[in-house]
């Protein structure tokens, strides 16, 4: 049996992606930033431990996928690290 006839063939389901994947750890760091309220609890907390832990594997990963990336996805790597050091950077303050 296959994985996906252990959970059902969902073609509408989405691929992994690159793209997808970046933006899901930026948007984690978002609320780690207290930028975004937590979808599960719907409130606004900052932790920046772990902020800086998801801006720092974001960076790592841009790192070590140098020369692999398209430049659509250079470009959304390198804006979010932008965004994200910054606010970052706003909260240490």
């Amino acid at each position: 049996m296959e994985f996906n006839d252990k959970i059902g063939n969902r073609e509408s389901e989405v691929e992994p992606d690159f793209n997808i994947f970046i933006t899901s750890l930026s948007m984690q760091a978002m609320i780690f930033l207290g930028e975004m309220a937590n979808p599960i609890t719907n409130e606004t907390k900052v932790e920046l431990p772990r902020a800086k832990y998801l801006i720092e594997t974001i960076s790592i990963i841009r790192e070590k996928t140098k020369g692999n990336l398209t430049e659509e996805e250079v470009k959304l790597i390198d804006d979010m690290l932008y965004t994200l050091r910054l606010k970052y950077a706003e909260k240490v303050k």
